[in-house]
C-alpha cells in the first residue's frame, strides 16, 4: 500500500465519521446517518470525477471505498457515546480530511494533464464539496460559503504543492501540504479568523 492509498482510506474514513455524527446530531435514522455518511466521504470525489469526465466516477469501481465507509458509519453509530465527547477529536478528523482529500484532487487532476489551476480547483472540491452537500441535506447554509477558513486552506496548501513538487520527494510535498491545510484550518478556528464579509 502506497502513501496515495493511504491518503485516500485516511480521508475517507475521517469525512464518513464527520458525516455520521452530523447526521446523529440532527437525530437522523440509521439510514439517514449511512447516506450523510457516504455523501461526505464521497461527495467532493463524485463532483471531481464527473468534472474531468472519470466514470463510472471511483467509488463504482472499487468496492473498497463503499466497504470502507459502511463500516466507519456503523463503527460511528456503534460508539456515538464515546464520538460525542470528543468534539476536538471529530473536528481534527475533518480538518484531516479537508487535507487528504484536497491533496487526492490535486493528484487526479495531474493524471488527467491539466494545468496547476484547475488542479488546485479540483482539490478544493474534493476536499469540500462532500461537506457542502452534508450541509445542504441537513439544510445549513454551507460552512465553506460564510464561516471560517475552510476552502482558502485547500487553495494554499494546492499553491504549495505546486511551488514544492520539483524540489522534494513527492511523498515529502504530499506530507507538506496536508499538514499546511490542517494547520490553517485548526489555527483558524481556533482563533475566529474569517475572510471579509459583504453586506447589502
Amino acid at each position: 500500500m502506497d502513501i496515495s492509498e493511504v491518503i485516500e482510506i485516511s480521508g475517507t474514513v475521517a469525512f464518513a465519521i464527520s458525516g455520521a455524527f452530523s447526521a446523529m446530531q440532527k437525530r437522523l435514522d440509521v439510514f439517514g446517518v449511512l447516506i450523510l455518511g457516504f455523501v461526505t466521504a464521497i461527495g467532493g470525489g463524485t463532483i471531481r470525477d464527473v468534472l474531468i469526465g472519470d466514470t463510472p466516477v471511483n467509488w463504482m469501481r472499487d468496492y473498497k471505498t463503499p466497504l470502507i465507509i459502511l463500516g466507519t458509519v456503523i463503527a460511528t453509530i456503534l460508539f456515538k457515546k464515546y464520538i460525542k465527547t470528543f468534539k476536538i477529536t471529530l473536528f481534527l478528523f475533518d480538518a484531516l480530511g479537508l487535507g487528504l482529500f484536497t491533496i487526492i484532487g490535486i493528484q487526479k487532476g495531474i493524471g488527467a494533464g491539466l494545468n496547476p489551476g484547475i488542479c488546485i480547483a479540483l482539490g478544493t472540491i474534493t476536499g469540500c464539496f462532500g461537506g457542502v452537500l452534508r450541509d445542504v441535506l441537513l439544510n445549513h447554509i454551507p460552512l465553506v460559503f460564510h464561516k471560517e477558513i475552510y476552502a482558502t486552506a485547500c487553495i494554499i496548501g494546492g499553491v504549495l504543492y505546486f511551488l514544492l513538487i520539483d524540489r522534494l520527494d513527492i511523498n515529502v510535498v504530499k506530507i507538506i501540504a496536508i499538514t499546511v491545510i490542517c494547520g490553517i484550518r485548526i489555527v483558524a478556528v481556533k482563533f475566529k479568523l474569517t475572510l471579509p464579509k459583504f453586506y447589502v
